[in-house]
């Protein structure tokens, strides 16, 4: 038998809810003002390789983690253009705050109001903000990770998530020109591991570029 969990066990003993959650790393991240200082990239790996894109419904042994689909989305973002160091790494996190608040599906999130958006508008702005973004990003960083996000869920929905062709175009627009040798690379369900160690790979790929480049005159960046 489940036992009902009191109120007073989610609250402070002051009463008021815990608006915070415990980080395997040691920190204490608050949810509604979170603090880039209590942001780690270790517990956004972990955390994101163990979110399921799709609520979980998804072909294959494994789930198909928001980190593997946020590496999809940097590798169709790279392969259609030279990328700006800091365009790449704002790709790469583009759902890091799923890391505390799951990955809720588009019906679900357009229907739950402003209150799920602030929070996450929130924590992006906090973890733009340790890794050296600006908190806000620039439209232009917007509309290329809106639109390659896109794409990979069109991908997704087609190998993995049961949509018919005609039905993902409908929702998610035009497939990519990712080749299929890409594609069945980062269409292919990782398990929680794999998907955590490539994810912090490709970070520290990503944070050895900016500082290689840091102090020089502006440029864009045209590493893969």
């Amino acid at each position: 038998m489940v036992r009902r969990a009191k109120s007073s066990e989610a609250a402070s003993p002051s009463g008021a809810p815990r608006a915070w959650q415990r980080m395997l790393s040691g920190r204490r991240l608050d949810l509604l003002d979170p603090s880039p200082l209590d942001i780690e990239i270790e517990d956004i790996a972990h955390g994101i390789a163990r979110v399921a894109r799709w609520n979980g419904q998804t072909s294959g042994s494994h789930i198909f983690s928001v980190a593997q689909h946020s590496l999809l989305v940097e590798a169709i973002a790279r392969a259609e253009r030279s990328l700006d160091d800091r365009l790449r790494l704002a790709i790469l996190l583009h759902d890091a705050p799923e890391y505390v608040i799951g990955d809720m599906i588009s019906p679900f999130k357009s229907n739950i109001g402003d209150a799920y958006k602030e929070i996450e508008r929130g924590l992006s702005r906090a973890i733009h903000l340790r890794f050296g973004l600006p908190a806000d990003l620039p439209d232009e960083f917007v509309a290329t990770i809106k639109h390659a996000d896109r794409a990979a869920a069109y991908l997704e929905a087609t190998r993995l998530a049961g949509f018919a062709k005609d039905e993902a175009r409908r929702f998610f627009g035009k497939p990519p020109g990712l080749p299929e040798s890409v594609q069945q690379e980062y269409l292919s369900p990782w398990p929680a591991r794999d998907a955590e160690d490539r994810f912090l790979k490709r970070f520290a790929e990503l944070t050895d570029a900016l500082k290689s480049v840091k102090g020089r005159p502006h440029q864009s960046g045209a590493s893969s």
